[in-house]
Formats: structure tokens, C-alpha cells, sequence
């Protein structure tokens, strides 16, 4: 019986994005394994959104290609994305994941033992039949990330998951990626928060101008920054 197609690695070979003039992305060169979370940081316009959506499929480069699992097909079941101001559908919070379930192709007698277990893993059981719009912006992202866990993605992309959340909220999706995470999902996530990044980055990308300026283990990255930018960025200085 043939193993099951795997998306890792991801690489993105030279990858560029043009739109019109505008170079968003430029000769990116990246692989993203299997591990621990891959977090991109940066400026805000340095390029991290472009990028994720690049290595989802969103997109196609304007040069350079980008592989999964070594074939250049876009089309896979296994890679998931959250964005950063999720859409909810007019039903309750079961049924936004009772919809996902579906569209994933999970047979009808399954979904609500299913439905009821990623309730359960985002904290959301006692707010299944709550209409998904009356959920507060926390809750939404949680039932954002159990909706993208439908599909059972093997690479899960999130787009500055915890912005504008609250501490609390953002503690609450900090732990949803970690068991995620454990759970053997490579996760990718940008965000502009270093400390979240600190706490659960294993290797960070740096973006700025759309390029790649620094890659590096997040012990490494943190404490010994290797570029000029990458030390401005952690100082907390402005970065043109």
C-alpha cells in the first residue's frame, strides 16, 4: 500500500511575487521541514502575508517556482490557513466546523463526534450552538483554527493569529498551536509580536523590503542576531 503524498518540504526556490511595478517578494530562497513552528517576522509590508500565502498555493510566483513535497502541483488537502480577520458563517460555531467537515469530505455520520472533538480541543464545547458572529474576536479565532483542523492538514499557516487579541485570548491560541504543533502539524505563522514569537518559534524567517534578511534557529535568532536588520528589528528601532 502506497504511503499517503506528503506536502514537506516546502521549498520555495529564487520565488518572486510582482504585482504591476511593485516587487513584493523578491528571490525568496526558503524550506520549510517538518518541526517545530516556523515564525515569520518583520516590518509590517516586509512581505510575511505574500509569503504564506505563496507556500499555501495561493499564489503563484512570477518567478522561481515553489515544490511540496517535491511536486510543483499546487492542489493538496493537506495544508490549512487561517487569516488574520477570519470569516464566520451565518450558523453556530458547530455548524461553521460541521461545514468545514463536509467540505473536507468527512462522511455525514461522522461529523458530529468529529465537530465535537475540535470543539472540545479549541475550548469551545459550551459554545457550540452560539451563532459563530455572536462569538467574541478570541472565540472566532479559536473556531477559525477548528475549522482549519477539519481538513486534518499535515502544514497549518496562520496569519497574525493573536492580533488584537487580548492577553488571555492570546494565551488561549498560543496553547491551541502548541498542541497543534505536538500533534506533528507543522505550523507557520507570522505575527508582529516578538514576544509570542520567543515563546513559540523554533526557527524564525525575517522578511524586510520583501527579502529574506535573516534565517536562524529562535535561540540563535533572538539572542545573536547575524544582521544589521535583524538587530535594529529586536532593539525595537525603526526599520526603513
Amino acid at each position: 500500500m502506497r504511503a499517503p503524498l506528503s506536502d514537506l518540504p516546502i521549498v520555495l526556490e529564487d520565488a518572486a511575487v510582482v504585482v504591476g511595478q511593485l516587487t513584493i517578494l523578491n528571490d525568496v530562497a526558503l524550506t520549510l521541514a517538518a518541526g517545530a513552528p516556523t515564525v515569520l517576522v518583520g516590518p509590517n509590508g516586509g512581505g510575511k502575508t505574500t509569503l504564506l500565502r505563496l507556500a499555501m498555493g495561493l499564489l503563484a510566483p512570477s518567478h522561481g517556482r515553489v515544490t511540496w513535497g517535491g511536486r510543483i502541483d499546487a492542489a493538496s488537502t493537506r495544508r490549512a490557513i487561517v487569516f488574520q480577520r477570519p470569516v464566520m458563517l451565518r450558523r453556530s460555531a458547530e455548524g461553521n466546523i460541521r461545514y468545514a467537515l463536509s467540505a473536507a469530505g468527512v462522511a455525514r455520520s461522522e461529523r458530529a463526534a468529529r465537530a465535537a472533538e475540535l470543539l472540545a480541543l479549541v475550548g469551545l464545547s459550551e459554545l457550540g450552538e452560539r451563532p459563530a458572529r455572536k462569538l467574541s474576536g478570541g472565540e472566532q479565532q479559536r473556531l477559525a483554527l477548528a475549522r482549519a483542523l477539519a481538513k486534518e492538514p499535515q502544514v497549518l499557516f496562520l496569519d497574525e493569529p493573536t492580533a488584537s487579541l487580548d492577553p488571555t485570548a492570546t494565551k488561549a491560541v498560543e496553547d491551541i498551536i502548541r498542541t497543534v504543533s505536538e500533534r506533528n502539524i507543522k505550523v507557520v505563522m507570522a505575527t508582529h509580536d516578538l514576544g509570542e514569537a520567543r515563546r513559540l518559534a523554533g526557527d524564525v524567517v525575517m522578511l524586510h523590503r520583501g527579502r529574506i534578511v535573516e534565517t536562524a534557529a529562535a535561540a540563535s535568532f533572538f539572542d545573536r542576531p547575524q544582521t544589521a536588520e535583524a538587530g535594529t528589528f529586536l532593539a525595537g528601532e525603526l526599520l526603513v
